[in-house]
């Protein structure tokens, strides 16, 4: 993929599969993100679960997106963590409404309200990208 087809991909919406080292095995569970072009990718998650607890330790991430349908497409991006913010009512409204629409997205931030102090928005801005995308002709 070029540069442009890679960020465009990312900044889509799919569900995230985040990869962070966890002891002797790496951790890889799906996750909702936020990417624009350009910029960092960023997730939410609580920081006393396994993820966050990996993620406070290792400092690093990785993060894959792809399609479930033919012709098969994937970006895969990986860093450090670049900032780690506390988490606020307005990312996960945003987050929420980005995976679920308005209605359901606002129904699901007013059901967290109050969650936000125990999670964290973790940014990376990724170092490296990884990429196939194989509807392209490859002759």
């Amino acid at each position: 993929m070029t540069t442009q087809e890679r960020e465009a991909f990312l900044a889509d919406l799919h569900v995230g599969v985040l990869g962070v080292n966890h002891g002797d095995v790496p951790l890889t569970v799906p996750i909702w993100y936020d990417y624009e072009p350009g910029g960092d990718v960023w997730i939410i998650t609580n920081r006393a679960s396994i993820k966050g607890r990996a993620l406070d330790t290792s400092g690093r991430f990785s993060l894959c997106a792809q399609t479930e349908e033919p012709p098969y497409r994937y970006v895969t991006v990986e860093g450090s963590v670049r900032a780690v913010e506390a988490s606020n009512h307005d990312a996960l409204l945003h987050m929420a409404i980005r995976y679920l629409g308005p209605d359901a997205g606002a129904r699901y931030a007013k059901a967290n309200a109050g969650t936000e102090g125990n999670s964290a928005l973790y940014r990376l801005h990724p170092e490296h990208w990884y990429t196939a995308d194989y509807g392209k002709d490859t002759n």
